[in-house]
């Protein structure tokens, strides 16, 4: 059943946001708030390559440099230093899409966003008691930073009118402690361009300050290291996945959290995921400045929620839809660039020239939305039924013929839906500003079989021709899943894998590092993935 979110505040105090991953996208200046906190613009982490990272390789440090697995190099002839103190653990989290109502939900429509299978992983690792240092690793933006627990700034976060509790909802920063902690991020990538070192100061914000909120000078010695298989930049949640998992694991770490548990009840899971929930929209007021809430309500819970906010003065209205039903879904990345900016920039131009067409057209998208809700909340919708499915496939079509017709489209896109309509394997449309940008295909698995899960045999489907076509076309091409789980914990870091090793094979930081891009990131530890394919039943979820 559907459940209201009734606490998923965004920074509404300020005026709001465009909604969805585009207010996420767009540039927002400084708050000042009547109680004397501020929200801060930050860099979307975007636009940098995956690359091999190492533990001496683009690594800046407040400390000395640390070895592959964090800990300090030994002089030769001194005793090897203790074994952690706690097996490593790991924590997963979605990425996400917009389903329904981009551009509309600008003007006070509603939208539809959704998990989709591409996820975030974050490795724990605890060292010894004698190391004192904490280490964030985020090799998909080339960051790795060290910083002495020590010597940061604890007495400011932990100051009696200052602490928040691990249950707390804290809808805006601190400006004495965003304050508190500029000094301590200023050697992050000291020596980078501006640009790319404005993306890991966010993404090492973000960090800091949530491991300050959360945890104390008597946390232990760890190191963090994140790999995602999401495509970061473009629009589809890539940092709210991260800061769920940052969330999780520090929450996880300070005993604050229960389960996740085969057994757990739903509303304990949902207590769960809401604690989880909060902080990760911390972290994204790091990134962002003014998030909506919504990716990391999506990258937390998964599933899918319905999101609208027709009054920017007071928070949005996020319904989570606990029954959407998991959907085959080709994702399409065109690699053409775009500017959240202009595509919103547009519309509100031609509402202006021709208020009553563009207004019947966001009209019209609203109702496409809550044709699309009120099927997929009916008690006889079965995804697996034809008719059914026929049915919410004709939507995703409207949904995106109609964006053609506000002008946010593009030739790349348009390109990419006449190849997939000619090869009759389902239904597209742009998914987030358009312009550009990536495009959604639901598929018609009654048509289009999904290709067999062994990549050396040849898939009978029809797929196979489409994405052949597509590659030609210079398109990056993402078989995933719409309406996944969200949050999961893999504790201990431990997989069958089909390894030889006593009790499984242990996931450290070589293997994970070495791992080669998104393929070898989810066949070493994705929720789905291995030898066999299907879940891995070593993780772990809080499903309400």
């Amino acid at each position: 059943m559907a459940g209201r979110i009734g606490d998923l505040r965004s920074n509404a105090a300020t005026g709001g946001s465009n909604g969805l991953e585009m207010e996420e996208e767009m540039k927002l200046p400084d708050r000042q708030h009547s109680n004397g906190t501020i929200t801060t613009p930050a860099s979307r982490g975007n636009g940098m390559s995956v690359e091999a990272n190492s533990a001496h390789e683009n690594a800046d440090h407040d400390v000395s440099e640390t070895t592959s697995n964090g800990a300090r190099p030994q002089p030769p002839g001194t005793r090897k230093e203790s074994s952690p103190l706690a097996p490593a653990f790991m924590v997963s989290a979605p990425g996400k899409v917009i389903v329904f109502g981009e551009h509309a939900v600008v003007h006070g429509k509603a939208a539809m966003a959704a998990a989709i299978s591409l996820r975030s992983y974050l490795l724990v690792t605890t060292l010894s008691k004698s190391q004192r240092t904490v280490t964030l690793r985020f090799p998909d933006i080339s960051l790795s930073h060290t910083w002495n627990i020590d010597t940061l700034p604890w007495a400011a976060f932990h100051s009696p009118s200052k602490k928040r509790k691990y249950y707390d909802l804290v809808t805006a920063l601190d400006p004495e402690l965003v304050g508190a902690m500029q000094p301590h991020l200023t050697a992050v990538s000291s020596g980078a361009p501006p640009a790319e070192q404005k993306i890991r100061h966010a993404a090492a914000a973000a960090f800091l300050y949530l491991f300050l909120s959360l945890g104390s000078q008597q946390s232990p010695p760890c190191v963090y290291t994140l790999r995602s298989t999401i495509p970061i930049g473009a629009g589809l949640g890539s940092s709210a996945s991260t800061s769920v998992c940052i969330s999780a694991a520090l929450l996880l770490q300070s005993h604050a959290l229960a389960g996740p548990h085969r057994d757990q009840l739903s509303e304990e899971a949902e207590k769960q995921l809401e604690r989880i929930n909060r902080w990760a929209f911390v972290g994204e007021l790091l990134i962002h400045g003014n998030p909506s809430g919504v990716d990391n309500t999506v990258a937390s819970g998964g599933k899918a929620v319905l999101f609208k906010r027709t009054d920017y003065n007071k928070p949005p209205r996020v319904t989570r839809l606990g029954d959407f039903p998991e959907l085959p879904l080709l994702l399409v990345d065109t690699r053409q660039a775009k500017s959240t900016a202009a595509e919103v920039a547009k519309v509100a131009h031609l509402r202006t020239t021709h208020p009553a067409v563009a207004g019947h057209i966001l009209d019209a998208i609203d109702k496409v939305t809550e044709s699309a809700h009120a099927l997929i909340a009916s008690a006889d919708f079965d995804p697996d039924d034809p008719a059914a499915l026929q049915h919410l496939g004709e939507l995703v079509a409207l949904n995106h013929g109609l964006l053609f017709s506000l002008g946010v489209s593009h030739p790349k896109l348009e390109k990419l839906r006449r190849l997939v309509d000619d090869a009759g394997v389902g239904w597209t449309k742009l998914t987030g500003a358009g312009g550009g940008g990536c495009a959604i295909t639901l598929l018609n698995t009654t048509s289009a079989p999904l290709p067999s899960s062994s990549s050396s045999s040849p898939s009978p489907s029809k797929l196979q021709p489409l994405q052949t076509r597509l590659e030609a076309e210079g398109f990056e091409i993402y078989t995933t899943t719409l309406g996944g789980d969200g949050v999961g914990v893999l504790m201990p870091a431990v997989l069958t894998n089909g390894s030889a090793e006593v009790g499984g094979e242990v996931i450290d930081q070589d293997k994970f590092l070495r791992a080669e891009g998104r393929e070898g990131v989810e066949r070493l530890v994705g929720v789905v993935g291995g030898g066999a394919g299907g879940e891995r039943g070593e993780w772990r979820f809080w499903r309400p």
